[in-house]
C-alpha cells in the first residue's frame, strides 16, 4: 500500500514523460509475498482505479496497456498468494509433526535422578530444522544412572531413523543388561539390522559414534564406554580433565570391520563434580578464521555453575564463536553430583 501511494504521488508530481504510473502493476506483485488473496485483489483494484483517475488528467499515459498489465499481474499475484498460503500451511503441519517426533526421539530428561543433576541442550545447524542425527538419553535404573549420547553419520531422515533405533534399544537395554558392554552389544546389533533393512543409496553403511556412562547407586565413580565419540570433560576438585579412553572402542556398526572389543574406563565422580558430554558439533564449531572452539580451555574458565547455567553459557559462547552460524547439529549433557546438603532436594 505504501508503494502504491508513493507511485501515485510521484505520478501527479513528475512530468508525464517519465510515466511513473507504469510501475503500478508492481504493487500487487509485491503484496502477494505477504498478503492473503483478498487483500491482494483489493490492492490490484485500487491500482486500477488509480490508473483510471490518472488518465483523466493525462491522456497519453498508455492507460489501456497499463490497466491490462495491472489486471494480469493482480490475477497472477492472487494465485501466487494462494499457493504460498497452501505451502505455509503444509510447512506448519510438517513442523508440528517434526516437533512431535523430536519429543519422542529426544524426550525431556529428568532434571534429577537420585543425587545426579542432569541438563540437556540440542541445537540444530539449520534454523528450520527440528530433529537430526544427534541423540542423547538418561535413565535411572536398578544398576544406577545410565546415560547415552551419540552422533549418526550423515544427515536427513536416514540419520534420524538410526538415532531413533539406537535410543529405543538403549531405553530397553539400560534396564536389562547388568553392564555397559551388554548394552553396547545390543546397540551394535540394532544399528547393523537397521542398516541392512534401510540401506542408503550412494553412501557406505550407517555407523554412529556413542558414549555410554554409568553412575552406580552406591559409589563415587563413573564408568565410561567410548565408541569413537568425542571424550567428555570432567571438573573434579577445581581441575578439568579430558577423559580420553584408555583403549578406543569401535563406533556402532563398525565392530565387524575393526573388532568388537569394548573397554570400560572408571573415574572418580565425587560430590560437586561436573561432567560434560557433547557431540562433535561442539568441539568442531569454527570461527571466521577456521579455528575450532577451544572446549577444554573454555571449561577451565567456568566456575562451579549449575548444569543449566553451564549449558546456557556454552550456547551463548558457541554462537559467539561461530558468528551465529552452526555447521553441524549440537547436543550436550551436563551432569553434577549433588553435595551432601543438596541430596534431599528432588527436582521435577
Amino acid at each position: 500500500m505504501v508503494l502504491t501511494v508513493l507511485i501515485a504521488v510521484l505520478a501527479f508530481s513528475t512530468p508525464r514523460e517519465i510515466a511513473i504510473s507504469r510501475l503500478l502493476p508492481a504493487a500487487p506483485a509485491l503484496a502477494a509475498a505477504m498478503w492473503p488473496v483478498l487483500p491482494t485483489l483489493m490492492l490490484g483494484a485500487f491500482c486500477l482505479v488509480l490508473m483510471t483517475v490518472l488518465s483523466l488528467f493525462y491522456t497519453d499515459l498508455g492507460t489501456q496497456y497499463t490497466s491490462a498489465a495491472i489486471v494480469a499481474v493482480t490475477l497472477a499475484a492472487a494465485y501466487g498468494s494462494h499457493v504460498r498460503l497452501q505451502r505455509e500451511e503444509v510447512l506448519f503441519q510438517v513442523r508440528l509433526v517434526a516437533d512431535a517426533a523430536q519429543k519422542v526421539l529426544l524426550r525431556p530428561l529428568p532434571r534429577r535422578v537420585e543425587d545426579i543433576e542432569i541438563e540437556s541442550m540440542y541445537l540444530a545447524a539449520q534454523e528450520q530444522a527440528r530433529i537430526g542425527g544427534d541423540f542423547y538419553e538418561a535413565i535411572g535404573t536398578p544398576h544406577g544412572v545410565r546415560l547415552l549420547i551419540g552422533d549418526v553419520r550423515g544427515k536427513g531422515l536416514s540419520a534420524v531413523g538410526v538415532a531413533s533405533a539406537v535410543i529405543s534399544c538403549f531405553r530397553e537395554a539400560a534396564y536389562d543388561e547388568p553392564d555397559l558392554r551388554g548394552i553396547v552389544h545390543r546397540l551394535e546389533t540394532t544399528v547393523t539390522r537397521h542398516s541392512a533393512v534401510f540401506p542408503v543409496q550412494d553412501q557406505p553403511e550407517h555407523f554412529a559414534t556413542a558414549l555410554l556412562a554409568e553412575i552406580p547407586p552406591d559409589g563415587d565413580r563413573i564408568r565410561l564406554l567410548n565408541c569413537g565419540h568425542p571424550p567428555p570433560l570432567i571438573a573434579h576438585r577445581g581441575k578439568v580433565r579430558v577423559l580420553e579412553p584408555a583403549i578406543p572402542s569401535p563406533p556402532l556398526n563398525l565392530a565387524a570391520l575393526i573388532g568388537d572389543r569394548y573397554w570400560v574406563d572408571s573415574v572418580a565422580f565425587a560430590p560437586g563434580d561436573q561432567l560434560l558430554l557433547y557431540t562433535d558439533g561442539v568441539s568442531e564449531a569454527r570461527d571466521h578464521a577456521g579455528q575450532f572452539f577451544p572446549l577444554p580451555d573454555w571449561m577451565r574458565r567456568q566456575g562451579l555453575e549449575q548444569p543449566r547455567e553451564l549449558l546456557d553459557q556454552l550456547h551463548r559462547d558457541l554462537l559467539r564463536h561461530s558468528g551465529g552460524r552452526l555447521d553441524d547439529d549440537i547436543a550436550a549433557l551436563a551432569l553434577r553430583r549433588s553435595d551432601v546438603r543438596d541430596r534431599g532436594v528432588v527436582g521435577p
